[in-house]
């Protein structure tokens, strides 16, 4: 393949957007990182990016950003968007007030349920990928990330289907370095979306509520009990949306999930650092489907409510404190 055949731009440099930059330039794609904190911006340029964990490896960028605005001068083709969920109105209006090149594709990838949409009031359906990430891991130092799991394959589609052609490029980039990617259809990506989005909502708000690792919330009987009916309530959700799972698919959530790595997922991590969470793109969407179709869904309803009180309060005693 031609690996310079457009510049990737990588925002948000956590696990996600740290991972996915060191795989595409280990491909020997042209990468451009662009992160908030100068800090880890001036460590990545003198050091690189370090990955431990299950896998040991290295790269080094050339051009590493500390603004939206700075990014866009390199005229990246393609941006991979890997910040929170909460935080894509914000870059969007940077891109929008810097986006030169009326050409520019941008890739979705976010946990949550209706992520594509927030994209389209800025790109149209034929410049928008949807990325569903299949690995893991939590930040050691601003430019190490320990690698907790990968679990192929990750899914990538065109949410329109008219670029396949670059979809298949972005995952073959990926494929040619051990990080598996398949390319599917727009219809096949929303289910991986729904498929991604259950797992997360049935540990991620456990987690940050009992502070028990991932791991440990599976070994534990009575909250592996609360998993699966958390599952349980989203796939009757879903099949009211037509998504249509495999059979067995609660087993084989659960068994997924029980591969999970001793740490705590992200949302966990930002509700014990008192920071804003992904809750409403992840429980609250089950619990918002839910209503339209009139299903109750007592134990998502309970967890986003919880986290969303305790968001509060956190937010609330932060912003005091100033």
């Amino acid at each position: 393949m031609n690996t310079n055949k457009y510049k990737i731009g990588v925002i948000g440099l956590g696990p996600v957007g740290l991972m996915l930059a060191h795989y595409f330039r280990k491909a020997g794609c042209e990468v451009v990182l662009c992160g908030r904190s100068k800090n880890q911006t001036d460590l990545i340029k003198s050091e690189g990016v370090h990955l431990a964990g299950i896998r040991d490896e290295r790269s080094q960028f050339e051009v590493v950003c500390s603004t939206v605005k700075e990014m866009m001068r390199t005229n990246v083709d393609i941006i991979i968007c890997s910040v929170k969920a909460y935080q894509i109105e914000s870059i969007l209006h940077d891109i929008n007030l810097y986006n030169k090149n009326y050409r520019l594709m941008i890739v979705a990838a976010q946990n949550g349920i209706g992520i594509a949409d927030k994209y389209s009031f800025l790109f149209d359906l034929s410049r928008i990928f949807r990325f569903v990430i299949n690995f893991a891991g939590n930040m050691n130092a601003p430019n190490v990330v320990n690698t907790t799991f990968i679990i192929p394959p990750n899914y990538i589609a065109s949410v329109d289907d008219t670029r396949s052609d670059v979809a298949a490029w972005l995952a073959e980039a990926l494929s040619s370095v051990e990080l598996d990617t398949s390319v599917v259809d727009s219809f096949e990506i929303t289910k991986e979306v729904w498929h991604k989005t259950i797992l997360n909502a049935s540990l991620s708000p456990l987690c940050a509520i009992s502070k028990l690792t991932m791991r440990e919330a599976m070994t534990i009987p009575d909250t592996n009990e609360i998993i699966e009916r958390m599952i349980m309530e989203a796939v009757e959700v879903a099949k009211a949306e037509d998504i249509q799972f495999e059979k067995n698919f609660i087993k084989i959530c659960l068994r997924y999930l029980k591969k999970a790595g001793n740490h705590f997922p992200s949302l966990a991590v930002d509700l014990m650092n008192e920071k804003q969470t992904e809750i409403e793109f992840i429980n609250g969407q089950i619990v918002g489907y839910g209503r339209k179709h009139y299903i109750r869904t007592p134990l998502n309803l309970t967890f986003t409510n919880m986290i969303r009180a305790i968001t509060d309060k956190n937010l609330g005693r932060n912003t005091a404190s100033l």
